[in-house]
């Protein structure tokens, strides 16, 4: 039974990322046809392989310590939905604009709505509730401590200020060599 739910959530994430990938990339697509700058791409690696690693070691934790639920598995999985809720809250507001890249169309207005009404990065709020919370479903805590704090330091020192940067491009001119 635990090791059936295991393989629906490994699915589950699986099929999601593929989905996220194929949006941000048509997105993106869209994005720099509309003129978008793209920034980041150095830390862009940097979560890609965070994410990558989070995932195997994730369904290795949990195979390793032989596949069992959490105590607490329900407020994980709560708290998992929650997290999924609030990221693609994210991606359906931000539309055509939403993006795992940070890329800034000169011109376009800041989203100011959904979720973005109370929070800047919303969506990276959802991310960490994601990465924290599969992991503890089946108790592979490891994975959801290093990934976290690893997370949280990536999105704290660069990631936020980097987009941050691109964000504030928004309000001046774009020079024309560009």
């Amino acid at each position: 039974m635990v090791t059936t739910f295991l393989l629906i959530m490994v699915l589950l994430v699986t099929a999601e990322r593929a989905f996220e990938l194929w949006l941000a990339a048509r997105n993106r697509s869209l994005a720099l046809k509309s003129g978008a700058l793209e920034y980041g791409q150095k830390d862009y690696r940097l979560i890609v392989l965070l994410h990558s690693a989070w995932f195997v070691a994730w369904i290795a934790e949990s195979l390793l310590r032989g596949p069992r639920l959490d105590p607490f598995w329900p407020l994980w999985l709560a708290l998992f939905v929650a997290g999924e809720i609030l990221r693609y809250w994210c991606v359906i507001t931000l539309g055509r604009f939403w993006n795992i890249r940070i890329l800034v169309i000169p011109g376009a207005p800041r989203i100011r709505r959904g979720p973005y009404r109370f929070l800047n990065h919303p969506n990276y709020v959802g991310v960490a509730i994601f990465l924290l919370a599969a992991p503890m479903i089946f108790g592979a805590w490891v994975t959801a401590v290093v990934a976290s704090a690893l997370n949280a330091a990536l999105l704290l020192a660069v990631r936020i200020p980097e987009e941050n940067r691109a964000l504030r491009s928004l309000r001046r001119p774009v020079p024309e060599d560009r």
